[in-house]
């Protein structure tokens, strides 16, 4: 890694994102593969990618999506259901498709509505994939209407993550786009099988940015942006080099017309913008020389991938002129606005 007026860095990976699919996929695709090598692709469509042959379909439609001259690997997962079959999950590990399973909790997402209510009807899932490495992916909220939306994540590490790991040993996963103090310091008290990403946007963007003079609904994402403590906390986490935290942006694109809404989707699209925002947030936390651990060598790492052999570098000058939305034949996409000046330009 060089370090100057130009920072040059190992390609980085996107390790949570979302690329819907038809015209969404073909419209987003490109913002991604313009500077990532890999991603974990969500599988929370309509109908889910529950089985490997969803998985097999979907990354097909993908792989015929890439731009021209793209390099670039989708690392599929399946969405855990209570029917989800063991066997089925550990063929399509074996084969070298699948990278992980994603577990929702019924109801606290989008497309959500067929994830886990009962946990006991996952345990043998659970047991193979601690039995064969195979990670698991959670969105960590519990979906109890009693409980305070930005109270859910610590809940949910309490009653649901911590009880599931206690039961099944051995298994690895990763507690995906922590937003709280809660969930940094319950990866740091853990073993190496516990890592957890951080999105880009929970790095820049508290709850008042989202509330205070009018609801941003750009800003508007599940797990919900919470206190400036916990922003701290990521951005501490997210700088420190520590292996077990790395980026997933969690760039989920909806159209304006569902984001501006009475009723809006939630999800921050970054792809675009992603590594001069974070290019942006580490400079300001003096610690630019633990971007390449956070954006390309410690997700590798937990995952079992080779760091990319490619590089990517980013150079410092006047502020870039990124496009506000991204074109798509269904309606427009916002592109995350992180309110200030992006200086770093990725260059190669």
């Amino acid at each position: 890694m060089s370090l100057s007026l130009s920072l040059t860095i190992q390609t980085p990976d996107d390790w949570h994102l979302h690329l819907r699919d038809g015209a969404m996929l073909k419209a987003v695709l490109p913002e991604t593969t313009r500077h990532f090598t890999r991603a974990i692709i969500m599988p929370n469509l309509v109908p889910p990618v529950v089985t490997a042959a969803d998985a097999t379909a979907y990354r097909d439609r993908i792989l015929a999506a890439l731009p021209e001259g793209a390099d670039f690997t989708p690392l599929m997962t399946l969405y855990l259901t209570e029917d989800t079959d063991p066997k089925d999950v550990a063929a399509a590990h074996a084969s070298g498709l699948v990278h992980a399973v994603k577990l929702y909790p019924a109801g606290a997402t989008t497309n959500s509505a067929l994830g886990v209510a009962d946990f006991t009807k996952v345990r043998g899932v659970l047991e193979t994939m601690a039995e064969i490495g195979l990670p698991l992916c959670v969105h960590g909220e519990v979906t109890d209407p009693a409980i305070d939306i930005f109270d859910r994540e610590a809940v949910f590490i309490d009653r649901v993550l911590d009880p599931i790991r206690r039961t099944t040993p051995g298994l690895r996963v990763v507690m995906e786009h922590i937003t709280t103090k809660d969930g940094v310091e319950y990866v740091r008290a853990n073993d190496a099988d516990l890592a957890a990403t951080i999105t880009t946007h929970h790095l820049i963007i508290n709850r008042n940015h989202l509330l205070v003079g009018g609801i941003k609904p750009h800003y508007y994402c599940l797990p919900i942006a919470k206190r400036e403590q916990h922003r701290l906390a990521l951005r501490a986490a997210a700088t420190s080099g520590d292996a077990r935290f790395f980026l997933g942006t969690d760039s989920a694109p909806h159209v304006d017309a569902l984001k501006e809404h009475a009723c809006g989707c939630a999800g921050c699209f970054t792809a675009t913008n992603t590594m001069s925002c974070l290019a942006e947030v580490f400079e300001q936390e003096n610690a630019l020389e633990a971007l390449e651990k956070f954006t390309s060598r410690n997700g590798p790492g937990f995952y079992g991938l080779p760091v990319n052999q490619t590089t990517l570098t980013l150079t410092k000058s006047t502020p870039v002129d990124y496009p506000s939305k991204i074109a798509c034949t269904d309606g427009p996409v916002t592109v995350f606005d992180p309110g200030f000046p992006l200086h770093w330009h990725v260059t190669t």
